[in-house]
């Protein structure tokens, strides 16, 4: 099953973690914060992230000392 994705840049320190665990899925805007890019979403969560990513959505999930990426099973807008 596909699922959405956010970050919140608020909770986001810019560690690199999630950029790292799914370079696919995740980028970092100017002030170098992590924002979701996978299919031009714009960090929106209105993109399903498919399955085929989901171990690196996990991954980078996992990874994050903030836990501000924020998934859930239908568009966040």
């Amino acid at each position: 099953m596909a699922t959405y994705s956010v970050v919140d840049k608020g909770e986001c320190i810019a560690c690199g973690s999630c950029g790292s665990a799914a370079p696919e899925i995740f980028e970092y805007d100017g002030e170098g914060l992590a924002e979701v890019i996978f299919e031009g979403d714009n960090n929106k969560g209105v993109t399903a992230i498919p399955e085929n990513l989901q171990e690196e959505l996990q991954e980078a999930i996992d990874s994050c000392p903030t836990e501000c990426i924020k998934v859930q099973d239908a568009p966040f807008n």
